[in-house]
């Protein structure tokens, strides 16, 4: 069996480019099946049909810019309708987006449906009601022909796809457990995620994160000592492996630590799938991920993978909305 080959580099652009975004363009410029064309954020978007400079993209943005500052960048406030005019230039979208408000990711969807662009979709969101939402459009997005992803970053992503694969070993699934690290040196570089992980703490919610300035970010985290702990989480993990028919999502748990001052993790990130075996066993199948595995690596090289496996499912017809849990990604290399 053949490995999946397209005979030209994927084209592909990313929407945010925030600390996710930024990541996810310098693991593109290490890769030669996809090609970094577009690029969107909230000032304004740049397309290149030849590839973006990663380093001036960066560059650009440092000090609250723009990508719009690049060669062929336009300013904009409308940055994701315009690029849509481009037409199907753009093969795949990364939506390296915060998920604030809650119904964002939704909404940016059906700009995609209503444009009447057709191509490959792909995000790393987190919550279960966002996800909730996006499966709301199936029906409008196959009927788009748009073949869209969701939750293909690291959790949900990378360890629901393990949790999937490890539960085959088991006739009934007890729990799932996911129990995240994240070590970054600087919180202001993932504002939006750390924002995100903040409205799952007790007291707070996702518009009360959202509304947050920077200051009290910084106040909050200076009382925690940068620590973030975060329990029972509402994450889409639970509803992607129970439509995955794995397990009911009241026996999925997630939670984790997220250091905000130290790029060493404070705990390894791991998932513990439990369950009975045919035999009548009961036993615990544990998956852990490397602690110099950043958070950026576990999310931008899944959701890559999993943009180049809806590529070849959108090249078969296959259009809708599909789980980290139902497609396996395929590497870029």
């Amino acid at each position: 069996m053949k490995a999946t080959q397209f005979s030209k580099p994927i084209q592909v652009g990313i929407l945010g480019f925030g600390g996710l975004g930024q990541a996810a363009a310098r693991l593109l410029t290490l890769k030669q099946e996809m090609r970094w064309v577009a690029v969107g954020d909230r000032q304004g978007y740049a397309y290149a049909s030849k590839g973006l400079n990663v380093n001036a993209a960066i560059e650009a943005c440092q000090e609250g810019r723009t990508v719009a500052e690049l060669p062929g960048g336009v300013s904009s406030d409308r940055s994701i309708e315009e690029l849509l005019s481009l037409g199907n230039a753009v093969e795949g979208y990364f939506l390296a987006l915060p998920n604030l408000p809650n119904t964002f990711m939704a909404s940016v969807a059906r700009q995609f449906i209503q444009a009447g662009w057709q191509g490959v979709l792909v995000d790393a969101l987190k919550r279960t009601s966002a996800m909730e939402q996006l499966l709301q459009l199936q029906d409008e997005l196959q009927a788009a022909g748009i073949t869209y992803l969701s939750g293909c970053g690291a959790t949900p992503g990378l360890l629901t796809a393990a949790s999937a694969l490890a539960a085959q070993s088991f006739i009934e699934i007890h729990s799932i457990v996911i129990t995240f690290g994240v070590g970054i040196v600087n919180w202001e570089a993932y504002r939006a995620t750390i924002r995100e992980d903040i409205g799952h703490l007790p007291g707070y919610s996702v518009e009360t994160a959202r509304l947050m300035t920077d200051g009290e970010v910084a106040a909050l985290l200076n009382k925690t000592n940068g620590i973030l702990k975060l329990e029972n989480m509402e994450h889409a993990d639970d509803i992607v492996l129970e439509l995955a028919g794995i397990c009911p999502r009241e026996r999925v748990c997630v939670g984790g630590l997220v250091d905000t001052r130290n790029s060493k993790k404070p705990l390894s990130t791991n998932v513990q799938v439990t369950g009975r075996t045919f035999e009548g066993s009961i036993s615990t199948h544990t998956f852990t991920l490397g602690d110099e595995t950043s958070m950026a690596a576990n999310v931008c090289g899944p959701a890559f993978g999993y943009l180049k496996a809806g590529l070849a499912l959108h090249r078969q017809g296959c259009y809708g909305l599909f789980s980290a849990a139902q497609v396996m990604p395929q590497f870029v290399r």
